[in-house]
């Protein structure tokens, strides 16, 4: 019989306002989870990224992909909102809204959008592509989507917004201005194609009114919901390490991906937000370019990413995989204020000689270290050192209560638990969404 000691706290905390992310390189499962978890709020937010991320749902064995519109969506119950720290891409949102009405789930007083969302247009992907071409074999890994370009414009201070669209003549001249800035760029410097303006400008007005009809001032939207007791899911994209600031850098995407990124992605107060949820594979995986100490190429590569299925639900490639790097983890911890662990894809695992945590690294010097990198040219000379288990040759796919889980299984995610001194609140044991151990009834 298992020896039932996890870090456990099954008191039913009724806390309203919680944020879900990823406290990897993102793909963690976090739809899933979001997906699992809304049935009992009111609303689910989504506050950073594009639709160069995606999450994945799986319902009655029916894969739904969502790339832009809150995970909430699949509960008829539940509102959902796209925070300013996104960058909306009209043709893809209008797509997603498209394809999920043929599957009958609602859209309509459902969907709202914040007024000031940058908008993603062609210009933005012909720059990302031309960017990513002329690095060549040291090229960041993008999804194309031109996401980059998009949150550059941001910056800058001259990006288009869906405010802009409530009055077409002045996004008219706007764009004009805009448009022949990237094709000077990609013409006499990326030696690329150029974009069609009067293409662009006529499509996206076209389209507009589909945009702003759903627009809204969303920080005042969630004050209210916040004073009338509404219960507020916040749902991160990617992961914690892909974050513009604290993330591999270079090699990140271009929002904040931290916990933090909910408050300036949607204009809520630090002290509405109640309980923070990080999501963590059983092991590692990432997409593109960058760091990972971790990661494998053996015989167990194989065996993860066939079993996990490790290809981009936005892409398509391949994922990168490795061994859970509990350093990476520590900090997460840190830098996300993290309440609990969500851990998920633990039935991959199954039927391992072995598996293993990654506990400290060895530098090039010999030198012993428990935190990560300070130099970004120091990522190029550390080594993992692991700690060794042993794996278990049972099957975990569906099990929804701890006891009847291996007792290999539980000392793993034991042992992830000590290591982090951070409570495992749910484990997800499968694909679908019943597929869940829930070891704390937070919301």
């Amino acid at each position: 019989m298992i020896k039932y000691n996890l870090l456990i706290n099954n008191s039913i905390i009724m806390n309203k306002n919680i944020i879900i992310l990823g406290v990897q390189w993102g793909d963690e499962g976090k739809g899933k989870v979001i997906d699992l978890l809304s049935k009992n709020v009111n609303y689910v937010v989504r506050y950073q990224g594009g639709n160069n991320a995606g999450h994945t749902i799986i319902i009655n064995e029916k894969k739904i992909i969502l790339h832009l519109i809150p995970s909430g969506i699949m509960h008829k119950n539940v509102k959902t909102i796209i925070g300013n720290g996104v960058v909306i891409s009209p043709n893809n949102l209008l797509s997603e809204i498209k394809e999920l009405e043929n599957l009958n789930i609602k859209i309509k007083n459902r969907l709202f959008l914040s007024t000031m969302c940058p908008l993603v247009l062609e210009y933005h992907i012909a720059m990302d592509l031309a960017q990513e071409n002329f690095l060549k074999k040291k090229l960041i890994g993008t999804t194309g989507k031109g996401i980059g370009p998009s949150y550059t414009d941001k910056i800058s201070r001259y990006a288009l917004r869906i405010d802009d669209l409530f009055n077409k003549d002045i996004f008219a001249k706007k764009l004009k201005q805009i448009v022949d800035y990237y094709n000077f760029q990609l013409i006499y410097f990326y030696k690329s194609n150029s974009v069609n303006y009067k293409k662009i400008l006529e499509h996206t007005l076209d389209i507009s009114e589909n945009i702003t009809k759903i627009s809204i001032d969303v920080s005042d939207f969630l004050y209210k919901a916040r004073k009338n007791n509404k219960k507020i899911i916040f749902e991160g994209a990617q992961g914690t390490f892909l974050d513009i600031d604290h993330g591999t850098y270079p090699y990140v995407t271009c929002s904040n991906t931290i916990a933090g990124g909910a408050l300036t992605g949607t204009g809520i107060g630090p002290l509405h937000v109640d309980y923070v949820l990080g999501v963590v594979k059983s092991y590692s995986t990432r997409v593109g370019s960058g760091p990972f100490p971790t990661e494998i190429f053996d015989k167990y590569n194989l065996h993860i990413t066939n079993k996990g299925k490790e290809f981009g639900s936005t892409t398509g490639r391949k994922r990168r995989v490795g061994w859970l790097d509990i350093i990476f983890l520590k900090k997460a911890i840190i830098i996300n204020s993290l309440t609990s662990l969500c851990l998920t894809k633990l039935d991959v695992l199954d039927g391992l000689d072995t598996v293993k945590l990654c506990v400290s690294y060895i530098t090039s010097s010999g030198k012993k270290i428990f935190n990560l990198p300070i130099k970004q040219e120091d990522w190029n000379h550390i080594k993992p050192v692991y700690e060794i288990h042993p794996g278990w040759k049972e099957n975990t796919c569906g099990i929804t209560n701890i006891l009847n889980l291996p007792q290999a299984a539980f000392n793993y995610i034991k042992r992830i638990e000590e290591l982090t001194n951070i409570n495992i609140s749910i484990i997800s044991t499968g694909p679908d969404r019943n597929n869940v151990i829930i070891l704390d009834h937070f919301l």
